[in-house]
């Protein structure tokens, strides 16, 4: 059985509780004991999301007041003014060497933004974690426009597979072509769904690929590539034993370690506190 097969076939139950895992914002186990996406586990687990609910708010408009003026058909509007909404900030989980953060590591640094931007962003994520791909289908493009285009942050993406198939999905990116690792991790995100709960993972992912212009020889060439997927497993070592990551998606912002999805609000609000 090949590397590709391995990386993307296995029992869908055992890759659930590494996902439950991954995404866990109560860190019941310690990234650093986590297995590596290698091609032993590979041929034991496979990805199958869990679902988040979603809160939907109602809201019931009070009736303007009118009055009627017996002169005139008039009527006068009632205006409000909402109070501005009061964001509370998240509670930091510690802090790391900056500079140790922004060393190089086993593969070359995934950022976007100025690199003097007097904020710099390093977020560590799973590709099959649901709590990742919410922030990056929900609040990440506005947090790009916002503040990374602006010049005000330096946002660095770097991976945290707990599992064979987020570690391929990973390995996809990298092999896509020079400039496209941010737009395939943002596909695979908004389509995370079809292919990390699918039942052959490999032609979900396959099906996927080719929309980045992957052939069927690109593609199994890619996920064959043993040096690649040894990177991407050393990235996420790291990650736990020098900075205590130990649960997706985890941010650390100017070197202070934050953990768990964010909304726009939230992290604008985290953003402008360091500026």
């Amino acid at each position: 059985m090949n590397l590709t097969k391995r990386l993307l076939s296995g029992a869908a139950v055992a890759t659930v509780a590494l996902v439950l895992v991954a995404c866990s914002d109560d860190k019941k186990e310690a990234a650093s004991s986590a297995p590596a996406a290698t091609t032993e586990t590979a041929a034991k687990a496979e990805t199958k999301p869990a679902t988040d609910a979603t809160t939907t708010a109602s809201t019931t408009a009070a009736p303007a007041a009118t009055e009627a003026k017996p002169a005139a058909a008039t009527t006068e509007v009632a205006q409000s003014t909402a109070a501005p909404v009061k964001v509370e900030l998240p509670s930091s989980e510690g802090s790391v060497d900056a500079a140790k953060l922004m060393e190089p590591g086993a593969l070359p640094e995934m950022a976007i933004g100025d690199a003097n931007a007097p904020v710099t962003i390093v977020e560590y994520m799973s590709m099959t974690c649901p709590h990742c791909a919410a922030f990056h289908n929900n609040t990440f493009e506005a947090i790009k426009t916002k503040y990374v285009d602006s010049g005000k942050v330096r946002f660095v993406l770097r991976e945290f597979p707990f599992d064979p198939r987020a570690a391929a999905a990973f390995m996809l990116a990298r092999c896509a072509p020079e400039g496209q690792y941010f737009p395939m991790i943002s596909m695979l995100f908004k389509q995370q769904q079809q292919w990390a709960a699918a039942q052959n993972g490999r032609d979900a992912l396959l099906q996927m690929s080719k929309l980045a212009g992957f052939t069927q020889e690109s593609f199994e060439a890619c996920l064959t590539n043993q040096k690649l997927l040894d990177d991407v497993n050393a990235v996420m070592q790291r990650g736990a034993k020098d900075f205590g990551v130990q649960s997706t998606p985890t941010f650390f912002v100017n070197g202070e370690h934050y953990s768990g999805d964010m909304s726009v609000d939230v992290m604008s609000a985290l953003i402008d506190s360091k500026l």
